[in-house]
C-alpha cells in the first residue's frame, strides 16, 4: 500500500498496490492541526488519594463512636496505617440475687460461679480377676449454706470413698457425705468452712417452656467452672435413669459428664434445678440437645431432710413385693387386662396387708394418678410422705375395687421388689461393648 500526501487539500491517499484484491478502497485521513508542544498537566492523585484517606477516618470515627486509634506499621519501605479499636472491655459488676433483678448472662455467671464446686471421688474395688484397682469419677455441686453444706447428685458419689470439692478461689477441702437418695439422685456433703457464698434457690411454677437457662459446672472433669446457655425445652417431662423415673426440666444446655450435680440457674440468678442428665443416643439414633436437670421444687424438702436426719426419713412405702404386670403374668393369672402394678405379696403388719392388698391384685390408680408399670408407681409415690393417705384402684376378681392406703415409712434398706423397678429382666449396668467392658471390669468408670 502506498500513500502521498496533497498539500492542497491537506489529505493522504492511500492506494492498494498490485496484487492485491480487485475490490480495493482508497481511504482519507485528515491529520489535526499541529500543536504547540504542551507541558504535561500537574499529577493531582495525592490529593485524591488525601481525599479518600480522610473520608475513611471520618467514617470510621463515626462507626466506632471516635474509639479508634491509628497506627503506623512498616512494610518493607512503605508504610501502611492499622485501624485499632481503642474501646475498654465492659466491666461485669457482681450484682446481688435478689429474685427481682433480670440479668445478662455475664452477670449471673458473675453472681453464682463463686457457689459452684468441682466434685473428684475415688474408689477401690475388686474386678473379675480379684485384683484390687483405683477408679475416679467428676462431678459438679453448689454450696447450699455459708458453713459448708453443697448439693449433688447421688450418682457423682455413689460408691466413693474419698470426696474432694474445689472452690472457684480454687480453694480443695476434703468432704463428708451427709446422706443421699438414689430415688431423687441427689446427695449432701459437708465442708468444714464458713463464709461461703451460697446459692439463692427458686421455684419452678414461674418457668416457661423458652425461658433462658445457664449450666455452671464441670464438664468433662477437667474444664471447670464452665457456663452453657440454652432454653427450657420442656417441663415435667418424665423420664427412666437406669430404672429410677424422674420429673424432669429438659433443656438444650450443653451439658456433659461432669455437668451431673451442678446448677440450673435462670436469669435472675436462681437454682432452679439440679443438672443430671443427657442422652447422647437414642437406639442407634446420635441426639443433641438433650440434657435433663431435677427441679429444686422436687427435691428442696429431700435437701432439708437429708441436712436434719441424714436421709430421707420420711419417704413413702406400700410395703408389698410388686412388679410391673406383663402379658404372661396377665394369662397365667387369668387377669383379662395387659397394665398395672401386680402384687405378688404384702408384708406383714405393713401398709399393705392393712390396706387389704394381697397376690393377684393389679393397681391401676394412685388417688387420680393412672398406674400402667412400676416406674408409675414409684413417681406416684414420691408425690406423698409417710402418714399420707391415698386411695387406690385395685383389679381382682375382674372388678375394679377401692382401698384405703396410709403410707409406711420407708425403711433404709434396699432389696424388696417395690423398691426396684422392673426393668424388663435387663441389667443396665452391663456393658454392651469392649471399649465398655473395659472400663467396666479395670476401674475406668469416670463415663
Amino acid at each position: 500500500m502506498t500513500n502521498e500526501f496533497d498539500p492542497r487539500s491537506n489529505e493522504y491517499h492511500f492506494t492498494r498496490e498490485e496484487g492485491l484484491p480487485r475490490d480495493d478502497y482508497r481511504g482519507y485521513y485528515t491529520p489535526a492541526a499541529p500543536a504547540e508542544s504542551a507541558k504535561p498537566p500537574k499529577r493531582r492523585v495525592w490529593r485524591v488519594a488525601a481525599l479518600v484517606l480522610a473520608a475513611v477516618l471520618l467514617a470510621g470515627a463515626c462507626g466506632y463512636g471516635g474509639a479508634a486509634l491509628y497506627r503506623s506499621v512498616s512494610v518493607g519501605a512503605k508504610t501502611a496505617t492499622v485501624q485499632q479499636s481503642s474501646r475498654e472491655a465492659v466491666q461485669v459488676s457482681v450484682k446481688r440475687v435478689d429474685g427481682q433483678t433480670q440479668m445478662t448472662p455475664s452477670e449471673v455467671y458473675a453472681a453464682t460461679v463463686n457457689s459452684v464446686v468441682s466434685i473428684n471421688c475415688s474408689a477401690t474395688s475388686t474386678n473379675v480377676f480379684g485384683q484390687r484397682v483405683e477408679s475416679a469419677s467428676s462431678g459438679s455441686g453448689f454450696i447450699i449454706t455459708a458453713d459448708g453444706y453443697i448439693v449433688t447428685n447421688y450418682h457423682v458419689i455413689s460408691g466413693a470413698a474419698s470426696i474432694s470439692v474445689t472452690l472457684y478461689n480454687g480453694d480443695t477441702y476434703t468432704a463428708s457425705l451427709v446422706g443421699g437418695d438414689s430415688d431423687y439422685d441427689t446427695a449432701v456433703l459437708k465442708i468444714e468452712a464458713t463464709g461461703l457464698s451460697a446459692v439463692t434457690l427458686g421455684s419452678n411454677a414461674d418457668m416457661n417452656v423458652g425461658d433462658t437457662v445457664l449450666a455452671i459446672g464441670n464438664p468433662l472433669g477437667e474444664l471447670t467452672f464452665s457456663m452453657s446457655q440454652g432454653i427450657v425445652s420442656c417441663l415435667d417431662r418424665a423420664i427412666n435413669v437406669d430404672g429410677t423415673p424422674f420429673n424432669m426440666i429438659q433443656v438444650d444446655c450443653s451439658i456433659n459428664p461432669g455437668n451431673s450435680g451442678g446448677p440450673l440457674v435462670n436469669l435472675y440468678g436462681e437454682v432452679v434445678g439440679i443438672v443430671s442428665a443427657k442422652y447422647s443416643s437414642y437406639s442407634s439414633t446420635t441426639v443433641e440437645g438433650l440434657g435433663f436437670a431435677i427441679p429444686m421444687d422436687d427435691v428442696q424438702t429431700v435437701i432439708t431432710d437429708i441436712m436434719e436426719n441424714g436421709e430421707v426419713s420420711d419417704k413413702a412405702y406400700l410395703a408389698i413385693n410388686a412388679g410391673t404386670l406383663t402379658e404372661s403374668m396377665a394369662a397365667q393369672y387369668g387377669i383379662d387386662i395387659t397394665k398395672g402394678v401386680f402384687v405378688f405379696s404384702s408384708i406383714a403388719g405393713g401398709a399393705g396387708e392393712k390396706a387389704g392388698l394381697k397376690l393377684g391384685d393389679v393397681i391401676t390408680k394412685v388417688d387420680d394418678t393412672e398406674i400402667t408399670s412400676m416406674e408409675d408407681l414409684s413417681r406416684a409415690k414420691k408425690s406423698y410422705k409417710a402418714g399420707d393417705t391415698a386411695t387406690l384402684t385395685v383389679y381382682r376378681e375382674r372388678q375394679y375395687i377401692t382401698l384405703t392406703i396410709t403410707f409406711d415409712a420407708q425403711p433404709q434398706v434396699t432389696g424388696s421388689a417395690e423398691e426396684t423397678p422392673d426393668n424388663g429382666g435387663g441389667n443396665s449396668q452391663i456393658p454392651n461393648n469392649w471399649e465398655d467392658f473395659y472400663n467396666y471390669f479395670f476401674g475406668n468408670r469416670g463415663w
